[in-house]
């Protein structure tokens, strides 16, 4: 396969795989599932293409242990980054803009967690970036560690070996097989139709706000007029 085309050597799926094997997968599982230096990682893709090499036959490893590996190490992605979060506290949306770092991840991140509550850690793992830094953010609000638990696990579970599993699914389908990049850049696709619709919920509500209309006046009161100024005026005709 070749699905360079997608972006840069080092950011491609089948490349990565080839070069750095399962060990690689899981190393990147883990980094963009909780380290701040993990959100620009290929998650989805990654994950996909690592099921349909396995079904091929091309990752010489049981499929059920590379999903178990998968959500093991996403989960423990996840507690890195509650973990981290916890201790760096508040400081985190003070902490200036960087080449690796901006600001407005994580503000997205936490605007999320707050929507969504503790199912946020389940959601957020189908959101590119948005899945890197909600652990982050569910650790400095000090979400209860039992619960940040359990979510976490099921998110971990629905989202490593979900995709894993469509990759391998599909992995025997001729056109996938022989439409990889195109197969690739439609799980990206998909993967941010979460941010979309958010995005035009947060537009379309925006415009309805800017659209409110004026409250109507009282009865006999004139347009704009306070109850003062009402009175001023009955006193007037008299």
């Amino acid at each position: 396969m070749n699905t360079l085309a997608l972006g840069p050597q080092w950011l491609d799926p089948d490349y990565l795989i080839a070069t750095f094997g399962l060990i690689g997968v899981l190393v990147i599982v883990f980094a963009e599932s909780g380290l701040l230096i993990g959100f620009f990682l290929p998650g989805d893709s990654l994950l996909f293409t690592t099921g349909l090499l396995v079904t091929t036959n091309k990752l010489d490893r049981p499929l059920w242990l590379v999903c178990s590996l998968v959500v093991l190490a996403a989960v423990l992605g996840d507690q890195a980054g509650y973990l981290f979060g916890r201790k760096v506290g508040p400081s985190l949306f003070k902490r200036p803009d960087s080449r690796l770092f901006k600001q407005e991840n994580v503000e997205k991140a936490h605007e999320f967690f707050e929507k969504y509550g503790p199912k946020s850690l389940i959601l957020a793992r189908f959101v590119p970036i948005v899945r890197t830094f909600t652990p982050i953010v569910a650790g400095v609000s000090r979400m209860n560690y039992r619960s940040f638990l359990t979510f976490n696990v099921i998110g971990g579970a629905l989202w490593g070996a979900g995709v894993t599993l469509l990759g391998a699914l599909l992995g025997n389908v001729e056109f996938v097989h022989k439409n990889i990049e195109l197969m690739l850049v439609a799980i990206v696709l998909i993967s941010v139709i979460p941010i979309a619709i958010e995005f035009l919920r947060a537009r379309g509500k925006a415009k309805k706000q800017g659209a409110a209309p004026v409250p109507p006046t009282q009865p006999g009161r004139p347009h704009g007029a306070t109850a003062d100024s009402a009175r001023r005026g009955r006193h007037a005709k008299r």
